[in-house]
């Protein structure tokens, strides 16, 4: 997960609005900027993560790819990929699937820009500098968008919070391991290597 500091935009919005296609352009022709918007338009810069972080995105994307590369059943999406939420926000979570039927939906043009879908999984990574609150929010706003399950992995609390569709949150103590449920189905993640690196 990348470091967030969100800027509000408190202008009147009858006169100063940035379309989909306004945002999607800002991010494109700015290439070294992370943006995101949350539901209600607020623009949100992300910093770069550093080493343990991006080893850890890059060890969790892995182990869904294997997966779903044994099972084809959806695609697997970086960090890097901005998803046009049905909620208003445009987010990126660190790890993100959506099951295969659902993506092939989309257009072409859906897909080659930011894909207006809600992904049908998520793992978010908190890093040593996230604030709690904005994950919160984040995870919230994916499950209000339909996101089917998720999960917020927080070395720093030894926890993971795990996210469904109409249920509360469910906290599990690290080390543990995680169950992809009918959503992912026969996938299995074990978290207890990010104990000894925190």
């Amino acid at each position: 997960m990348m470091t967030a500091l969100t800027l509000p935009l408190k202008f009147d919005l009858k006169h100063v609005h940035l379309s989909d296609e306004q945002f999607y352009q800002i991010c494109i022709n700015n290439p070294d900027l992370v943006l995101e918007r949350d539901a209600q338009g607020a623009l949100i810069l992300m910093s770069p993560v550093g080493g343990d972080s991006g080893n850890r995105e890059s060890m969790l994307g892995g182990e869904l790819y294997v997966w779903n590369k044994q099972t084809q059943l959806g695609k697997v999406f970086s960090s890097s990929t901005m998803f046009k939420l049905p909620g208003g926000g445009e987010r990126s979570p660190d790890v993100a699937w959506i099951e295969l039927s659902r993506w092939q939906a989309l257009t072409p043009e859906q897909r080659r820009k930011f894909p207006p879908i809600a992904p049908d999984f998520v793992i978010e990574l908190r890093s040593a500098t996230d604030a709690l609150k904005p994950l919160h929010e984040k995870m919230q706003e994916y499950t209000n968008s339909g996101v089917r399950l998720g999960w917020l992995i927080d070395p720093q609390k030894q926890q993971v919070e795990i996210y469904r569709q109409g249920q509360d949150k469910e906290i599990k103590p690290l080390p543990t391991v995680l169950s992809g449920e009918a959503v992912l189905p026969g996938f299995r993640l074990s978290i207890e290597q990010f104990i000894s690196e925190e």
